[in-house]
């Protein structure tokens, strides 16, 4: 949220907040929209419990009351869009009230039966936001600014193998006339959606009736836009960049960017000297926007805890004892490994944030090398069967002309899911045929196994 919400607010979006609950009647008001989420919804019948007397012990104290039941039952958010274009209809009217673009940051429910932290969850937090627009170039160029941001993010900040494109038909948001999304890929080769952008066209603007009266005085339905990243973002980054011993957190998203570990001495004046220092080094730190720590739990052996804040993934441990403040250092060690090395203490405020950029170039090195090692080209069937029986399949980029019969026959074969049409397309050679259907091939996909 903290990286996220400056750039938000960068193309004109103002944060709001939309209910919770939402009439089940908002969301029968847009077939397609309905339809994807149905099996999704948790739903809210009654408003009120009873006490009850305890039967057996142990048993229930409360039940719901039967006398409470709603005539019109409401369900959990799992998306705003309905109760947004609900409001737009009595915000909206004219030319001058356009654009209009909100952003809230939310929890949302979505009932899964098999869940995964971070990346399939019942409840999940999200920012999501919602664009009202005169034309349909301008609500497209929306979702597409967004995809740019969350693209930049994800790569610049929280250095993910990231494949940005567009969904397939199947794949699309239930409402959207078109998908953009960003695929992180993981080092067992399989794929996350981390972020999606959508051109919604005028679905929910004629389904919720919100007009606008045009400059030529004419009444003409808004064209809209959605987007979001969740908390599933954080599991791709887990995904990503942790190892065998624990989290490896970018520099940009590590809660603490650097935690300074006073060493134990025996002398009483010297073990005050150095902790002074390790909290002179934090001040120093903290005031060039730094995030530190400072681990003074002498009574800890050190291996303990530079286990432990390996394990949180902080980028960068400094090192601090009797010997080093006498030659005026801390050492340091990066969570992605290399040998220790001397930071100067006088130093410190331009050498810890160039430590801190060579972590990020390498978790980037490290993402571009993982794309590198697990993108296929997929020229024959037997190529992808052969793939699918690799313990890290990977994704693979197919020439393909297939239709969403064929994608639904393929992911109920197989497992595997178109996950988009990169954004970046190189042409296709003459009279290509897709490898998996036989027929002309369109443009370059990609497919992958899924979390």
């Amino acid at each position: 949220q903290r990286l996220m919400d400056p750039k938000i607010k960068e193309m004109g979006v103002q944060n709001a907040y939309f209910p919770l609950l939402i009439p089940v009647s908002f969301l029968s008001k847009e077939a397609t929209h309905v339809d994807g989420f149905a099996k999704e919804c948790a739903v809210v019948t009654h408003y009120k419990l009873r006490s009850v007397a305890e039967v057996e012990p142990g048993g229930p104290l409360v039940e719901v009351d039967p006398e409470s039941q709603l005539t019109d039952p409401y369900v959990v958010r799992p998306t705003s869009e309905t109760v947004v274009w609900h409001m737009y209809s009595k915000w909206i009217s004219s030319y001058r009230d356009l654009p209009l673009k909100l952003n809230q940051w939310a929890n949302v429910m979505r009932w899964e039966m098999r869940t995964r932290p971070f990346l399939r969850t019942s409840e999940f937090l999200w920012q999501e936001g919602h664009t009202a627009h005169a034309s349909s170039e301008e609500a497209d160029a929306q979702a597409r600014e967004v995809l740019d941001v969350y693209l930049e993010l994800a790569q610049d900040e929280l250095c993910l193998p990231i494949v940005p494109g567009r969904k397939s038909a199947n794949e699309r948001f239930a409402g959207a006339v078109e998908t953009y999304t960003i695929e992180a890929l993981t080092p067992n080769g399989m794929a996350i959606q981390a972020g999606t952008s959508h051109f919604l066209g005028q679905n929910f603007a004629k389904a919720f009736d919100v007009k606008y009266l045009s400059e030529e005085q004419k009444s003409e339905y808004v064209w809209a836009s959605s987007w979001g990243v969740s908390t599933r973002l954080i599991g791709a980054v887990i995904m990503a960049h942790s190892d065998d011993d624990g989290l490896v957190m970018p520099p940009a998203l590590a809660a603490v960017q650097v935690v300074v570990v006073p060493l134990y001495a025996k002398d009483p004046d010297q073990q005050a000297a150095v902790l002074d220092a390790a909290a002179a080094l934090r001040k120093d730190l903290v005031a060039i926007g730094i995030r530190v720590h400072v681990d003074d739990r002498l009574s800890m052996k050190p291996g303990a805890k530079y286990f432990e804040w390996e394990r949180r993934g902080v980028p960068l441990r400094l090192e601090l004892g009797a010997r080093d403040l006498e030659k005026g250092v801390a050492l340091g060690k990066l969570r992605t490994g290399g040998d220790k090395f001397q930071v100067p203490l006088g130093e410190a405020a331009t050498e810890v944030p160039k430590a801190l950029s060579q972590m990020k170039l390498e978790l980037q090195s490290r993402s571009e090398q993982l794309k590198q090692r697990l993108i296929f080209r997929i020229e024959s069937r037997t190529d992808f069967d052969d793939r699918l029986k690799e313990r890290n399949p990977g994704m693979m980029l197919i020439p393909w002309g297939g239709d969403d019969d064929d994608e639904d026959n393929l992911k109920d074969e197989t497992g595997v899911t178109l996950r988009c049409y990169p954004l970046e397309q190189d042409e296709l050679p003459d009279n290509q045929v897709c490898p998996l259907t036989g027929k002309p091939a369109r443009q370059w996909a990609i497919f992958a196994k899924a979390y």
